[in-house]
């Protein structure tokens, strides 16, 4: 489910890192933490490389994800790579971690499609042990906020491979609409294969918030 815009020629050694609280509204300095009652989800730090190699690089999860780092300091690179990228205000990407236990075990990135985030795209992807838990439904629900209410996202969008039919469900339960069919629009493992186009906007956020909400008492 993740594409990782990751340019390994890019790559240099960050030593920046933030310490401590963060607030949403000076995200590019850090990403504020942000907790369910099952995750923290945080900035990812050079330590998750080990972590992140052994789970994210299975062929079980790596089957329907752009191919990860085959290394631990593989992933060091693609970590330093996310700071600069959050700096420069253009992407966010998240570490998923259970409450109580700061080991990271998946990845939640948002990345601007044009200037300011009006128009961002989503991806994620998580340790298969945790697949079925809940863990990946509250940390989506998170970034959505983050999404919504902080970058003022008015659209997130995903791709999914079509034979992906857990991340495809996944999307359609956090209320994403398909709205087309990519043909052949995604390379791995030397063939071409077939995308769905998911989108979530503001307005449909709004709405369904409208919906749910207490009907106001009359006295």
């Amino acid at each position: 489910m993740a594409h990782v815009p990751y340019r390994s020629d890019l790559d240099i050694a960050m030593s920046e890192v933030s310490n401590g609280e963060v607030t949403g509204s000076d995200w590019r300095r850090g990403l504020p933490l942000l907790r369910g009652t099952q995750v923290t989800l945080r900035e990812l730090r050079r330590s998750d490389a080990a972590s992140l190699c052994a789970l994210l690089t299975t062929e079980e999860v790596a089957r329907f994800i752009s191919p990860p780092p085959s290394a631990v300091h593989g992933f060091e690179r693609f970590i330093d790579w996310t700071r600069r990228q959050r700096i420069a205000g253009s992407y966010a990407c998240y570490a998923v971690t259970l409450r109580g236990v700061d080991t990271a075990v998946g990845i939640i990135q948002v990345r601007a499609l044009e200037p300011g985030f009006g128009i961002a795209e989503w991806g994620f992807v998580l340790g298969a042990s945790f697949w079925g838990t809940g863990v990946f439904q509250e940390s989506a629900r998170l970034v959505l906020d983050f999404a919504f209410d902080t970058l003022r996202t008015e659209r997130l969008e995903a791709r999914a491979a079509v034979a992906n039919g857990r991340g495809n469900g996944a999307l359609r339960k956090l209320g994403a609409v398909r709205e087309c069919g990519l043909r052949k629009s995604f390379h791995h493992d030397g063939e071409f294969v077939d995308q769905a186009l998911y989108a979530i906007l503001a307005n449909d956020r709004r709405a369904a918030a409208s919906a749910i909400a207490p009907a106001p008492r009359l006295h």
